[in-house]
């Protein structure tokens, strides 16, 4: 908490307009996540912030006090430094959590990246977003090895992830955290006042840029901003209930925190003062511990990860209700009837990196309840209606002239691209003009892979599709199609596309004229599919699966 001059300071500052900085209305303020930290410690220093079984084997509690006085310290290191884009590498631990405030109060932009990445790719990112400094889990500092070769004058340092903050059992992550303490003693104690991001003058300013997966083409770094992150925040806070119930909010980290910034989970959950269950990897066993032994209220996780935890040898019906966000591919109504079975409550919602993570839900009707079960978790598998703080979702007709949009039907039959619009939609990419014009072109003759693969699955003879671009003399790009067949049927390419142009819906434009049968389609761990490899077979390049 600030000393009692810094606070005064405060007030009259809203009086006094500081001869460096324009003076703004006084129903205005520059909207930014980093002050639900504050804010939580000042309401409630006591309450547990943080839960976490360390590297080396401790449980680690931590009070919003604790948290809110080790991101403040950090923003002071940081500042100090002078780095205005620091990396991240680290699992789902307070480390983490510490990073994404403390970079931001110190006025600099985060760039949190996937450990699962190969190390030519995690290089590729931190030198392209020109990072001026990385804070790594130790374990995976390995994984930078190609970035020193390539940069060897950009700093590390190092979080050992213990239950220690000083002494032999800490690290260079807390000696940074200890040092910048110091200096905001050592400076008459300002406090969160004497940080950069208490001066914010553009709320548009970035503060995150997470990259996308890399599945399509090379990683691409998508900016957040200030706002949009404390709008897609407060949407989570809304849509996901996390201020529902009258205890506390127990949130679970099973979705990766690099992962579009956990889908800005790091500041919602801290906005309603809730605690973060903090994991180092997916352990099904320990999972299914704490939901039984703690107070867990909420989680967020793939359908692929649900699936295996209802399938853990430990799983039984929980006393109390959790609350599950469900995301990253289609669910089936069978898993939702396994999870409601347990009392994980599903509730699905679509959303990408370029969104904030999710920004269209499927929101529960009274009247399901009067509905057979299989038609129930049929409909709560669904999702479509945007979230409270963005903007209705659009489908428009994709074969129309760029910049102009006309919704489709609304009859359940008419296929169309999906556009969105408003408050949680990113700024741009980083350093891409032409990839953002595209970003935000709005129509055009544009062919929607993933529409195109869902039509391509309705032939009954196809498993599986994937589709990519391949150079056209004509049209600059067309789409090729790869698929696997069902087991016991048989099929060739033409047959496919007979089918597309004559028995489909597919538009003609979409046909692809390209049709590969292949025994099994390249996926990620999480079940998406590899299209940067499909793009490599496109070229002849099979080495890589």
């Amino acid at each position: 908490m600030s000393p009692p001059f810094s606070r005064l300071q405060s007030v009259l500052s809203h009086f006094t307009p500081s001869p460096s900085t324009p003076a703004t209305a006084n129903h205005i303020n520059q909207l930014s996540p980093t002050f639900f930290l504050q804010r939580a410690a000042e309401i409630e220093p006591e309450a547990e912030a943080i839960y976490h079984q360390t590297a080396n084997g401790k449980i680690l509690r931590r009070s919003y006090q604790d948290f809110a006085d080790r991101a403040r310290g950090l923003a002071y290191f940081i500042q100090s430094q002078g780095w205005k884009r620091v990396g991240i590498l680290m699992p789902n631990t307070p480390g983490f959590l510490e990073s994404i405030f403390g970079i931001a109060a110190a006025g600099a932009v985060n760039v949190a990246v996937n450990y699962r990445l190969k190390t030519e790719d995690i290089a590729y990112i931190f030198e392209f977003a020109k990072v001026d400094a990385i804070l790594v889990d130790e374990e995976f500092v390995p994984l930078l090895k190609l970035f020193r070769e390539k940069k060897p004058n950009v700093p590390f340092v190092i979080d050992l992830d213990t239950d220690a903050t000083e002494g032999e059992l800490s690290g260079p992550f807390d000696e940074a955290i200890l040092r910048g303490l110091k200096i905001d003693i050592q400076s008459g104690s300002p406090g969160w006042e004497g940080l950069e991001s208490r001066r914010i003058q553009d709320e548009d300013a970035m503060i995150a840029i997470p990259f996308t997966s890399g599945t399509t083409a090379k990683p691409k770094g998508v900016v957040y901003t200030h706002r949009g992150a404390y709008l897609a925040a407060l949407g989570n806070v809304i849509e996901s209930g996390l201020n529902y119930h009258t205890g506390r909010c127990g949130y679970l980290w099973t979705l990766p925190m690099f992962h579009a910034m956990g889908w800005t989970f790091p500041w919602a959950v801290t906005a309603v003062r809730g605690t973060h269950f903090c994991l180092r990897k997916i352990d099904y066993p320990l999972i299914w511990k704490l939901l039984k032994s703690e107070n867990i209220t909420h989680f967020n996780a793939a359908p692929t990860v649900n699936t295996l935890l209802c399938a853990s040898k430990e799983a039984e019906k929980l006393e109390n209700l959790v609350r599950v966000t469900v995301a990253a591919s289609p669910p089936t109504a069978h898993l939702f009837e396994q999870m409601s079975n347990l009392n994980l409550y599903p509730v699905h919602v679509y959303g990408l990196t370029e969104t904030y993570g999710p920004i269209t839900k499927g929101y529960h009707m009274p009247l399901w309840e009067t509905l057979p079960l299989k038609e129930k978790y049929a409909r709560m598998a669904r999702q479509g209606h945007g979230f409270i703080t963005g903007l209705p979702i659009r489908v428009i007709k994709p074969d129309l002239p760029e910049g102009v949009l006309e919704d489709v039907r609304r009859d359940g039959k008419e296929v169309g691209e999906i556009v969105f619009f408003g408050n949680i939609c990113a700024k741009e990419y980083l350093d891409d003009k032409e990839a953002t014009r595209k970003l935000f072109a709005g129509g055009g003759e544009n062919i929607s892979s993933v529409a195109l693969e869902a039509m391509l699955v309705q032939h009954p003879d196809v498993l599986e599709a994937g589709v990519v671009s391949v150079p056209d003399s004509h049209w600059g790009e067309r789409p090729k199609a790869y698929i696997t067949v069902k087991e016991g049927k048989s099929m060739r390419g033409e047959d496919l596309i007979t089918w597309a142009k004559h028995e489909s819906s597919i538009s003609k434009f979409m046909v692809p004229r390209e049709v590969e049968i292949v025994e099994e389609l390249p996926k990620t761990s999480t079940g998406k599919l590899k299209k940067n490899i499909l793009r490599k077979w496109a070229k002849g390049d099979y080495g890589e699966s």
